[in-house]
């Protein structure tokens, strides 16, 4: 009876420290099982499906609002009414997403500051009953006043220093009287997609890899602002270990993207699938993005081809951005096509975002053993 008693404590006793290392991930009114999100991939990598099957399984699961009407009988080119269907496509993808992921299960929408209709998606996805927006390739200095009849739902700024992170703040407190709900702190170095930085050169910047911009962020967080709110760390995020690491940095959760992208629940066509298992880390490269931005892609034959100076586009998709270099000297190509081919398999033609771990893809996952491989 005294071996048993002593295991019984054992166990509590180890089921205690576990509670005590994982951190409570509480973003504004919303505490998912898990302290992850699930990173927002467009176009359409992570739509409703994937993200109501991660909050499902009781993470945070993030429809990406970039070219959502893509697909949509309502996008119809020829009458350029792109920016509308987009509204209605967010709302119906919002509702899918909720519906798969039950009463309990959190959704979040990330909106890029660089779109055009950025404000006209943010609102449509507070309308849309969206838990919480997650804002970047940008500062979302004016986030606050597009969901200002909407107080429950969560405001999160991506930003990949403390420095963004302050002038973000300081100018939310001064113009609307509020305060982030929280912070990702994405690292470029490996990151997927669209870059938090202004340069290629200033990806690999050793001050914004997450051992540094994370705890500065952190410090600022509780040193200026006083405050509790979660500092999420991003980029370069793959199984226990990493989260581990960031915890210990004081990161309160993790945002992952490139490994949710190859599961059987994610929104992507299985050549999108299979172009992340064959990528080798040869084939993981940056590029200049029509957006002004660095990129991390596949080193396929549309992008091969670029980086040669050969450029190729199909004509401009929708007038999406705000500052797009196809559209004012078509020195470059419209990148809504090209992630759209993507999307849809095309090989030869898409661009195929990635995060630098896109080379650990060894085969499609689901969703659920993910989340038990990391937390359970």
């Amino acid at each position: 009876m005294i071996y048993f008693n002593n295991l019984t404590f054992k166990i509590k006793e180890c089921i205690c420290q576990l509670k005590e290392e994982t951190p409570v991930l509480r973003i504004g009114k919303y505490q998912p099982r898990y302290p992850l999100i699930q990173g927002g991939m467009g176009v359409d990598i992570s739509g409703p499906n994937l993200a109501g099957h991660v909050a499902k399984c009781g993470a945070i699961g993030t429809i990406a609002s970039v070219g959502i009407a893509h697909n949509s009988p309502l996008f119809q080119r020829d009458k350029h009414n792109y920016f509308d269907a987009n509204e209605i496509v967010i709302k119906e993808a919002i509702a899918q997403a909720k519906n798969i992921a039950g009463p309990e299960g959190i959704i979040a929408v990330n909106c890029m500051v660089a779109l055009t209709d950025y404000d006209r998606q943010v609102r449509s996805s507070a309308e849309g009953g969206a838990h919480i927006i997650i804002s970047g390739a940008g500062l979302p200095l004016r986030l606050p006043d597009y969901t200002k009849d909407f107080p429950d739902v969560a405001l999160v700024p991506i930003v990949s220093s403390a420095k963004a992170a302050s002038l973000i703040t300081r100018h939310w407190e001064k113009k609307y009287h509020r305060q982030p709900d929280a912070f990702v702190v994405e690292e470029p170095a490996t990151a997927g997609g669209h870059l938090g930085a202004m340069t290629i050169e200033q990806v690999y910047d050793p001050a914004l890899r997450l051992e540094n911009a994370l705890p500065d962020v952190v410090r600022y967080v509780h040193d200026e602002m006083k405050s509790d709110i979660p500092v999420i760390a991003a980029g370069g995020i793959w199984d226990k270990s990493d989260i581990e690491r960031v915890f210990a940095l004081g990161a309160s959760g993790v945002q992952m993207g490139t490994r949710f992208a190859c599961t059987v629940e994610g929104d992507a066509s299985d050549r999108f699938k299979q172009a992340y298992i064959d990528a080798k880390e040869e084939d993981v490269v940056l590029i200049h993005s029509p957006a002004g931005l660095p990129g991390r892609a596949i080193k396929n034959p549309f992008v091969a081809k670029y980086l040669e100076g050969e450029v190729e586009s199909k004509p401009c998709f929708a007038n999406c951005l705000t500052h797009c270099r196809y559209r004012k000297t078509r020195e470059t190509f419209c990148i809504a096509a090209a992630l759209v081919d993507a999307q849809v398999g095309n090989w030869e033609t898409g661009l195929f975002f990635c995060g630098s771990n896109v080379v650990k893809v060894n085969k499609v996952e689901r969703v659920k053993d993910i989340i038990a491989e990391l937390f359970e």
